[in-house]
């Protein structure tokens, strides 16, 4: 079983940052497609940004006013998300994830196969 694993979540005031790291396995990480996903308790999976390893392809929600960056890197088998002038509506639990081999779409989430437990992010004032 695939097993991503989330770091980097924490407490962060209004307007500041923080940088949010996926694990993904070796065996899975090569031209694959890497999605960052929020969830607050009550509402639907969000997504926020994916990338395709095996040529650096990005997408990030529109909604998010280009505040986060997803990057990789291949050495680390690692997926980032920088997140920048963090608001309170940003808090939320963030997952990564993997896709299920049938294309790169940001909001398809369904497509998204293989998921890590989540990191918690939370933005006060």
């Amino acid at each position: 079983q695939v097993k991503l694993v989330e770091s980097g979540g924490g407490s962060v005031q209004v307007g500041g940052s923080l940088k949010l790291a996926c694990a993904v396995p070796p065996s899975t990480y090569r031209d694959n497609c890497v999605g960052w996903f929020r969830q607050v308790p009550g509402k639907e999976r969000e997504a926020v940004a994916a990338l395709f390893t095996g040529k650096g392809n990005k997408w990030h929600a529109d909604s998010l006013e280009d505040r986060f960056t997803i990057s990789q890197d291949d050495a680390q088998n690692a997926v980032y998300l920088l997140m920048g002038r963090l608001k309170p509506e940003d808090t939320a639990t963030y997952f990564c994830a993997t896709a299920d081999g049938r294309g790169c779409v940001l909001n398809r989430i369904s497509g998204y196969i293989d998921w890590g437990h989540g990191t918690r992010v939370t933005v006060s004032s």
